[in-house]
């Protein structure tokens, strides 16, 4: 163990959560891709000639006796949060600081840019809370262990300081993300990821990709970061630097997901991917986590299909154009349509996610979304019921109208205040409803029988039979 006067070279990053082997609901499963934003905060360290280990609560029982090994063999340690594992990041902090007191304890994530310095009274035992990107922060954070930088001198942090928490200098987003080294991969070659609940399993093996951040659209339930970060705008890393790291992944893995909120925003760039990958050739898979539907192009897609995309995933939210309109989506039922419609003829898998429960929504319009999901061509879905989120413009209308205070996170769209028109329990009720209505339909098990089949992909027909024997079985 080094002392606080010496040169700092081994970095312990923590990933927080639960891990389950077994998950009955999609909303409870864990994520099925590595720790992006800490292999990139791993890659800056390593560039910097520091060593680095990753340990991933989400892909592994990770005993009290193995954190112990890996705390005393470090120097500092970072924790990636969001909000729903808040809890788990408290416990494994608190592990940490009884194993070596005086280790410096960092966190970071979306939980620390939303909830700014109170992220460090949710989270006692740390010391220093990232409020931003944390590739250039984590080497200003260097170079304080090494005494040649002040902590008021780092850019979007929080720190302790004789029991108070202080602000190093304002956020800075990273304006050229072709600037930083491609994610340091190799930390978490010792888990698999990539299983769905239901026993559904991607071609291993599977990592993910982030060619753009931030969100050039404004949609009102959204948290972005932009609504919270001065200069967090809508940044891409150019086609000739995504596809440079495409090409060192294909061999070493099979399935690439891009997690870009909108991968697909600037179809210009988009093509430009496309062609590319398409004149290297690779033996990659590729899944679109999030597309909008008025990004669909048949040109644009036939090249995506050629290059390998398998899944495409759109964030449809309504069956209802007032309750789009009502969210800022600024797209239309009909191109909703026209979007999953184009995507089955490229024998894409289509997932669409739905939310239910904004507050100017009936009967009527729960009614409608369930068949208007219904309606269209997808193999998959997931509601989820609407939550008013830290930061979002419908967070900051109802915290103007005191029915929540500044203080809560993520709170459900239910009437006992007044913040829609439904209980829980009845915006429970009609997604389980949901989930019977469209996936118990005679047509569409037919349907999905014979497209795995054409597909040769059993996998895909089995996590399938294991969801509908859960609705059926009412476990969900």
């Amino acid at each position: 163990m080094n002392t606080r006067e010496e040169f700092y070279t081994k970095f312990l990053l923590i990933r927080a959560g639960e891990y389950k082997k077994h998950y009955k609901d999609p909303i409870e499963a864990p994520l099925t891709q590595p720790p992006i934003g800490l292999l990139y905060v791993g890659a800056a360290l390593e560039n910097d000639g520091h060593k680095v280990e990753l340990l991933d609560y989400s892909a592994e029982n990770i005993t009290r006796e193995k954190l112990k090994k890996c705390v005393l063999s470090s120097d500092a340690v970072g924790i990636n949060v969001y909000s729903t594992t808040r809890s788990s990041a408290v416990k494994i902090s608190e592990d940490i600081k009884e194993i070596v007191s005086k280790i410096p304890l960092m966190i970071g994530g979306a939980h620390c840019i939303i909830l700014k310095q109170r992220a460090l009274s949710h989270i006692p035992q740390a010391d220093i809370s990232i409020a931003c990107e944390g590739e250039h922060v984590i080497i200003d954070f260097v170079r304080y262990l090494e005494g040649k930088k002040n902590l008021s001198e780092i850019n979007g942090i929080y720190y302790r300081e004789k029991h108070k928490i202080k602000s190093g200098k304002p956020p800075k987003a990273i304006d050229n993300l072709d600037s930083l080294p491609f994610p340091a991969r190799h930390l978490v070659d010792k888990y698999d990821y990539g299983e769905y609940p239901w026993g559904y399993k991607l071609k291993k093996k599977v990592t993910s990709t982030l060619t753009s951040r931030g969100c050039p659209f404004n949609c009102s339930f959204c948290s972005r970061y932009g609504n919270m970060i001065k200069g967090w705008d809508y940044r891409m890393r150019s086609a000739e630097n995504v596809v440079k790291e495409l090409e060192e992944l294909d061999g070493k893995y099979r399935t690439v997901y891009f997690l870009d909120d909108n991968f697909l925003a600037d179809k210009k760039r988009a093509h430009k991917i496309f062609d590319m990958l398409l004149e290297i050739g690779t033996d990659l898979d590729f899944i679109v986590h999030g597309a909008r539907v008025d990004s669909a192009e048949k040109s644009l897609y036939q090249k995506m299909k050629k290059a390998g995309v398998k899944v495409v995933a759109y964030g449809i939210e309504s069956g209802n154009q007032d309750v789009l309109d009502f969210y800022n989506k600024k797209v239309t039922l009909q191109q909703i349509r026209n979007a999953i419609v184009l995507a089955r003829k490229m024998r894409f898998f289509t997932f669409g996610y739905f939310i239910l429960g904004a507050p100017i929504e009936t009967e009527q319009h729960l009614n409608n979304t369930i068949k208007f999901a219904c309606s269209l061509p997808l193999d998959g879905i997931e509601i989820y019921p609407l939550y008013y989120q830290m930061g979002s413009q419908m967070w900051n209308q109802v915290l103007k109208e005191k029915k929540i205070s500044e203080d809560e996170i993520n709170i459900i769209a239910d009437s006992s205040r007044d913040l829609g028109n439904f209980t829980k329990e009845e915006i429970w009720e009609y997604r389980d409803m949901a989930y019977r209505q469209f996936f118990l339909r005679p047509g569409f098990l037919l349907g999905q029988i014979y497209r795995s089949l054409s597909r040769g992909d059993l996998s895909f027909l089995l996590s399938g039979w294991n969801f509908i024997k859960s609705v059926e079985n009412g476990q969900l």
